[in-house]
């Protein structure tokens, strides 16, 4: 595994370093940012890991530091790159934002955790709430030498080392999450060009002891077939389900129950956490789709006409539309009509935002705007910057791929309550919900 752990600026200076093994002198830092530069050369985009005289570099960026490992062995890069990542998640919980200014002031605390996180270049514990329970950023008084100790939490040393001992609630409930994000590029006749579902399953856990979960999916078929490649092994998703990709699930879930039964089993952490993730790279159609047409008027003035359409089930409602439509960077002096929704002009981002709090399945909304160009040019204005239609929103008990809780039995043995889970479901807008002009 790692040999060294470094944390270096935007020049590749070092900040901070952790040496588990003493096998790589500290000089071999001093090649990065060279060996960093002559790979950008040669692929545009540096590669997150590459090898020189026998050591090989895995890096990562994050808000301009980069945070480094050195290894001498053949070992298991996405490991490593796992835990950097998860390094990065601790930090940023710990200070809020991790930069440089928050290396240098916070460089102790850093230390215990690098320890606490890594021994001998293997990772150990990694969960913020583990931690935070013995490596605080409050100052302790001097302990006396005939005093007891402060100790780890039990965690640290049980199997289940996300989950400490003695938790006690008077009403012992948990509430499941089911959010499907949408990210998918339509060309201006309506077309889907480019569509995929990014869904996860959030649980926030308030249940007393040591529980055991089980929990049940509708769709088998998302879970059937070969998984040997990572992917959810589904065929057709009118007859075999769901054809997931990318899954990925929290380390409490028993991964070999899981591979052998296909039945998703844990132990939770204490709180909010995510269970799963997955991708669904599946043809739908636009949620909420736009209308958009641009008329300009002898060089002076833009004339825009939108259609809003919900095209959801007539029961469902899209809450906190939001749609922003480019406009000329030099236009002025805009007016709206609309026949529901408020509209407002950014000129900061060269866009209309066009809102509408709640939007029925089925209904239909229209808006012109027009607005000054004081510039005139031969030049059309409007297709000049190519920039496409953005739209935001979200769909509560409502999911996209169909994906259904059947059950989440709980059991303690050792306390016997009954507790019932609370499930919703919801689909949103993800980053990338376009439509071209």
């Amino acid at each position: 595994m790692a040999s060294i752990v470094y944390f270096l600026d935007a020049k590749g200076k070092s900040l901070l370093s952790r040496d588990y093994k003493g096998d790589i002198p500290y000089s071999a830092v001093d090649k990065f940012p060279l060996l960093h530069l002559e790979a950008e050369e040669e692929n545009s985009a540096a590669p997150p890991v590459f090898n020189y005289k026998g050591i090989n570099y895995l890096y990562i960026v994050h808000n301009d530091l980069y945070i480094l490992a050195l290894t001498r062995n053949n070992d298991n890069a996405l490991e490593i790159m796992l835990f950097l990542n998860k390094l990065i998640e601790v930090l940023t919980q710990y200070f809020k934002n991790l930069e440089e200014e928050s290396i240098r002031d916070n460089f102790v605390i850093i230390y215990e955790l690098l320890d606490e996180m890594m021994d001998y270049g293997f990772p150990q514990t990694t969960d913020t709430k583990i931690l935070k329970e013995y490596i605080t950023q409050k100052s302790h008084a001097l302990i006396k030498f005939n005093q007891q100790q402060q100790r780890p939490p039990n965690a640290v040393t049980n199997a289940v080392s996300w989950r400490t001992d003695g938790i006690f609630y008077k009403k012992n409930e948990v509430f499941l999450d089911v959010i499907e994000s949408i990210n998918m590029l339509v060309n201006p006749n309506g077309q889907v060009l480019r569509s995929e579902i990014l869904g996860k399953i959030k649980i926030k856990s308030q249940l007393s002891g040591m529980p055991d979960l089980r929990l049940g999916l509708n769709d088998k078929g998302i879970f059937g077939g070969d998984r040997s490649n990572g992917n959810g092994g589904g065929e057709d998703r009118t007859t075999k389900g769901l054809e997931m990709e990318d899954v990925k699930f929290h380390q409490c879930v028993r991964l070999s129950k899981f591979e052998n039964e296909k039945i998703i089993t844990f132990i939770p952490p204490d709180g909010e956490f995510e269970l799963m993730s997955y991708r669904l790279s599946t043809p739908i159609k636009p949620l909420i789709w736009v209308d958009c047409r641009v008329k300009l008027h002898s060089n002076s003035r833009i004339e825009i006409k939108a259609k809003v359409r919900a095209q959801i089930k007539k029961r469902s409602t899209a809450n906190d539309v939001e749609i922003s439509i480019p406009v000329p960077e030099d236009a002025d002096s805009p007016k709206f009509q609309t026949s529901s929704g408020s509209i407002k002009y950014t000129p900061e981002n060269s866009c209309i935002v066009w809102k509408l709090k709640q939007f029925q399945g089925g209904k239909e909304a229209a808006m012109i705007a027009e607005l000054g160009l004081p510039s005139v040019t031969n030049e059309d204005p409007t297709f000049k910057s190519k920039r496409p239609i953005s739209v935001k929103f979200q769909v509560p008990y409502f999911i996209t791929s169909g994906l259904q809780v059947r059950y989440l039995k709980i059991n303690e043995p050792k306390m016997q309550y009954q507790s019932y889970p609370w499930v919703r479901y919801i689909t949103q807008s993800g980053n990338d919900y376009t439509i071209r002009l």
